[in-house]
Parts: C-alpha cells; structure tokens; sequence
C-alpha cells in the first residue's frame, strides 16, 4: 500500500496542507495514518479517488461522497464472493481493499462489515455465515503471519471468552489480535477456561496488559481466571474487549471500545501509560457482570 505525506497529499490534490487538514477534521476524509512520531500518512488510493472526484467538477462535499462510494465498491465485492462461496473471489476482493487502505482500514472497513452482513441476512446460526466467517479467520491467521516480528517490550494476553470460532466476537478478537501484533506488541491468546498450568505461562510472558474477549463464558469461571493471573502476575490492567459493562463488585476491568481498531488503540495508550476515554476501576479481586447478550444470540 503506498501513502502519503501530508505535503504529497496535498500535491495530489493541488490544494494546501491547510486545506487538506480542514478537509480531514470537517468531513473525516481523506483519513490519515498515524506514525510513530504522530505525523499524517494518507493511502494514496484515499487521495486519488477524491482527486478524480474533483476533477468531475463536484463540489468538495459531493466529491467526498463520490470517493467514498467508490471505495465502498470493495464491501459489496467481498459480500457477492462470500455469497456465492468463491474463496478466490473473496481474497480478491481483499486484495483490492488493500490497494486503498491499510491493513486495519480493510479489515474494519470491508472484511468485518462484510462477513457480518452475511449473518444478518442468513443468521448466526447458518451455513453461509459459518462459510464466511470461517475464511475470515483463515484471512486474519495469514495476515498475521505475514506481520513484522515483536519490536515493543509489551505483551498483551487475551482470554478468550468467545464461544467457539463461529461467534461473531472471535472475529473481533482475532482482529484485535492481528492488529496487537501488527504494532509490535507480543501477544498471547489463551481460553478462559484453562488454569491448569497458567502460572508457568504467566512467569514466562510477563504480560503487562490483560484482556478478556467475548461474552460467551460463565462469569465465575472468567473471575476465576482473571483471579489467577492476577494473582500470580500483580496487578495488571485488566481489561473487557465486547463482555459487557463493569457495574457491581470489586474489580480491576476496563471495558474497551467495540470497534477492534479503537480497542487496540486504547491498549497501546495503556501501554503507553495514556489511558484513552474511559474509567478504571482498580480492587483486589476481578468479579466481571452478567455478560452482554447480542441482539442476534
């Protein structure tokens, strides 16, 4: 994926740097990148489709709106392969997504709706969304593999509190996951159900930030997990990624943002010693409320 500078892109679109930036904070387009150092990059493909947008003779308003239906093509692409039950299609489609956005803005833009529009046409339940969300996951472990090895000294363990790899939050976690990675951090997933031999893992890891993914599991035997590593590994920030809110009991949770882009950027902040947009809540012992329950469950 090429970008941008703030200069190049402007360049590209025979405005100033001023204007773009007014642009970005008016109408959330083009939508830059953040470097490590806090400088814009923009995809390129971003600031093409809106320079022949503009070369139409829209408006600025209007020739956002016509690059973002141009870009939005890609969503509709994926559904018609997943549809249809075209893998090669489907990675394709993808390919494209990629051409124009990050590997994050894919997912969260075109993989993620995608997938999830089929299980609310057919069901959660059903064979195309079981279909879907299977190459997904498959989409998600091959980019991950593909990712730079760990730079940051972080690592991140996520309980895995997701029913199985057809609930629709696995896909969020392994999203959450991948870009965790992708940023450098180490990250390790394990089940919430597992304590047998949790303490060895944890004196090997050392995690610094704790996240329990998913709404699926008993909330005593999620307690007596985030009790365990909290016990043997100190007092970390723990965190809740879609469980639901933290609202009775002593605990140590920290609900993160649905969206796993946000989420992820919430963790790095933790990281960071940045906390971003919410409360912490910090006790003894993790006791986590009745898990939220989709509206399709």
């Amino acid at each position: 994926m090429r970008t941008l500078k703030t200069s190049e892109a402007a360049a590209v679109l025979n405005v100033s740097p001023n204007t773009l930036r007014a642009w970005e904070r008016r109408f959330g387009y083009p939508k830059p990148q953040r470097t490590a150092g806090k400088h814009r990059l923009y995809t390129h493909g971003e600031v093409a489709a809106l320079r022949d947008a503009l070369q139409e003779g829209l408006s600025i308003s209007s020739a956002i709106s016509r690059a973002r239906e141009s870009l939005s093509a890609d969503t509709s692409v994926l559904v018609g392969a997943l549809q249809s039950f075209e893998l090669d299609r489907a990675d394709g489609a993808m390919e494209a997504a990629l051409a124009l956005r990050s590997v994050e803005r894919s997912v969260e833009e075109v993989l993620l709706p995608s997938v999830n529009e089929l299980g609310e046409r057919h069901g959660f339940d059903s064979a195309p969304w079981a279909f879907a969300a299977r190459w997904a996951a498959d989409w998600l472990q091959r980019a991950q593999r593909l990712a730079p090895p760990p730079m940051r000294p972080a690592a991140v363990l996520i309980g895995d509190a997701t029913r199985d790899d057809l609930d629709p939050d696995a896909l969020a976690l392994r999203a959450l996951q991948l870009f965790s990675v992708r940023s450098g951090a180490r990250v390790l997933v394990l089940p919430v159900s597992g304590v047998a031999g949790l303490v060895d893992v944890l004196r090997a890891f050392e995690p610094q930030v704790v996240v329990v993914a998913g709404a699926e599991a008993a909330d005593d035997q999620v307690a007596r997990w985030a009790y365990r590593v909290r016990s043997t590994a100190g007092a970390l920030q723990m965190t809740l990624f879609r469980r639901g809110r933290v609202e009775r009991g002593r605990t140590a949770g920290r609900q993160l943002a649905e969206s796993p882009g946000e989420a992820h950027r919430q963790i790095l902040d933790l990281l960071d010693g940045r906390p971003r947009h919410a409360t912490v809540r910090t006790h003894d012992e993790p006791t986590l409320l009745p898990r939220r329950r989709r509206a399709n469950a």
